[in-house]
């Protein structure tokens, strides 16, 4: 694994981050104070989380006067999507064994 996907995955592993590229996506760009409000916790904890979404490049961070406005950055997903392309296709293939089994007991009980 690289040092990319290790930041990523780091990145990805708090549900508060996760929760706050889930309002990104849903939401669209938003300001620090309003992607905090949907949190209890202090806002230098809160801060943090978003240093590690910057540092991962999964948010861009731009500043209009004193606001900072956090955006989205989808495009490193695609190195996690490609690194579970193989569980994903692993997985596949056991369900249609499974399917296939299931289906065959089902026909020895007509």
């Amino acid at each position: 694994m690289t040092v990319t996907e290790d930041r990523l995955f780091a990145a990805l592993a708090s549900p508060v981050r996760r929760e706050v590229l889930h309002l990104l996506r849903e939401r669209g760009p938003a300001s620090v104070n309003e992607l905090a409000g949907h949190f209890t916790m202090a806002r230098p904890s809160f801060s943090e989380h978003l240093r590690v979404l910057r540092e991962a490049g999964l948010v861009h961070e731009r500043r209009e006067g004193r606001h900072r406005l956090y955006r989205l950055q989808a495009a490193p997903l695609e190195e996690i999507q490609q690194w579970l392309h193989p569980f994903e296709r692993f997985w596949r293939e056991r369900l249609t064994d499974l399917s296939d089994v299931l289906d065959t007991l089902d026909g020895d009980e007509s």
